[in-house]
């Protein structure tokens, strides 16, 4: 069975292709427990209740027009639309398209010590469903 290496993910927020400056992606579903449990059961039964859905990236900063910090500074406080693919390229069975509205809810603009690579990491929550488009 093939693996995959991200070594090409794409990654699209708000229209603007983000992939180059991308080092790490995290799509991440957890739904809510709901306890069923009634008179009569010997063990408590459960239900999956809504889905919390979030992502989380780890930018290379760059403050150049249309890169990071002029696509994201801008969206702090709204939702954008994000697009997720493994692989740069056509939507297909094997290259998923997840498409979102995630909450730009955090933004750290500079981060780094001496000698090091700007970054900011960042972890939104999605409103809403994800979509995963397979054509």
């Amino acid at each position: 069975m093939p693996r995959l290496v991200l070594t090409n993910a794409s990654v699209v927020v708000a229209s603007t292709d983000l992939s180059q400056y991308i080092t790490s992606v995290s799509l991440n579903t957890t739904y809510d427990i709901v306890e069923t449990t009634a008179f009569g059961n010997t063990a408590k039964t459960r239900v999956a209740g809504l889905a919390d859905n979030s992502v989380t990236f780890e930018f290379n900063q760059d403050y150049a027009t249309s890169a990071v910090e002029q696509t994201i500074y801008p969206l702090l406080g709204t939702a954008a639309t994000v697009v997720v693919k493994p692989v740069a390229g056509t939507t297909t069975t094997i290259n998923p398209q997840y498409t979102f509205s995630a909450l730009v809810s955090e933004w750290t603009p500079l981060n780094g010590s001496v000698g090091e690579l700007a970054t900011a990491s960042v972890s939104w929550p999605i409103s809403g469903a994800i979509t995963k488009a397979t054509s």
